[in-house]
C-alpha cells in the first residue's frame, strides 16, 4: 500500500482541518480529515464518510454533505443528532449501533457486531464488537449494549475505527488491517499498555491514536509512540 501524508492540506474550503491523503491498495485516493476526539471524515472521489460527528468538534454546517455517516455508540461525544442533521442530504445513509438507531427513529442501517453493509459501491462496512474488559470498567461500555467499531474497506485497504473499546477477543481476531484508529483514554477505553497490545495484535501499517484527552488522567502519547517504534508507523494528529 502506497501511503502519502499531506498534513494540513485538502480541499480549498473554509474552515480547514488537518488531513492525510493516502492511496489504497488498488490506487484509489482517499483523504482522512481529523476534527477532534472521535470525530473524523474519509473522502473518496468527492464523496464523504463522517464518523461520530459532534458539533463541538467541527463546523459541520460549513462542510460538504455526507454520503455516509457512521455512529459507533450512543455516548454524547459520539452521537450528536444535531451535527448529523447538518450533514444530511436526500440520499445520505446512516449506519449506527442499535442504541443510537433509536435517536434516528430507526431510519438508518442498524449495525450489530458481525453485521456487514455496503452502503455505497466504494466502501464495505463491517461492525466489530466494542466494549470494556477490565474489572471495574465494564459499566462504561457494556458488551450487551452492542456498541460497534467499524472496519471500512476502500479500494482494498482496510481501515479499522474501533470506537470505545479495550483489546477484546473480537479486536485481536481481526486480520489484514492496514490503518487502525484506537481509543486511548483512561479509565474509559485503553491504557497505553493496552493500545500497544492491540496494535501488536492488529499489525496495521499505520496507527492513529484517537479519543484521548479531556479526562483527568492524561494519556502518555509520547510513551505510546516509543513503545511502538519498529512495530508500526504511529501518526499523532490533533485528536485530543
Amino acid at each position: 500500500m502506497s501511503l502519502l501524508s499531506i498534513f494540513g492540506c485538502g480541499r480549498a474550503k473554509t474552515p480547514e482541518y488537518p488531513a492525510d491523503r493516502l492511496s489504497a491498495r488498488d490506487g484509489t485516493e482517499f483523504t482522512i480529515t481529523f476534527f477532534k476526539h472521535a470525530s473524523l471524515a474519509i473522502s473518496v472521489g468527492g464523496k464523504y464518510i463522517y464518523v461520530d460527528p459532534v458539533s463541538a468538534n467541527a463546523d459541520y454546517g460549513a462542510l460538504p454533505k455526507a454520503d455516509v455517516v457512521l455512529i459507533t455508540h450512543s455516548h454524547y461525544d459520539h452521537l450528536d443528532v444535531a451535527a448529523v442533521e447538518k450533514l444530511l442530504a436526500a440520499d445520505t445513509e446512516i449506519l449506527c449501533d442499535r442504541t443510537s438507531a433509536k435517536a434516528f427513529e430507526m431510519n438508518c442501517y442498524t449495525m450489530r457486531p458481525g453485521s456487514v453493509a455496503t452502503p455505497r459501491d466504494y466502501v464495505k462496512v463491517e461492525a466489530v464488537a466494542a466494549y470494556n474488559t477490565t474489572p471495574g470498567h465494564l459499566q462504561f461500555h457494556p458488551r450487551e449494549r452492542e456498541d460497534c467499531g467499524y472496519v471500512l474497506t476502500i479500494g482494498g485497504t482496510r481501515i479499522y475505527i474501533a470506537g470505545d473499546t479495550e483489546p477484546t477477543p473480537e479486536l485481536k481476531a481481526l486480520r489484514k488491517i492496514d490503518i487502525a484508529f484506537l481509543p486511548v483514554n483512561q479509565p474509559y477505553t485503553m491504557t497505553v499498555d493496552q493500545a500497544v497490545e492491540a496494535v501488536k495484535a492488529l499489525k496495521p501499517a499505520i496507527f492513529y491514536p484517537y479519543h484521548y484527552g479531556e479526562v483527568d488522567e492524561k494519556t502518555d502519547i509520547d510513551r505510546l509512540a516509543r513503545e511502538l517504534e519498529g512495530v508500526t508507523e504511529v501518526r499523532i494528529r490533533p485528536m485530543e
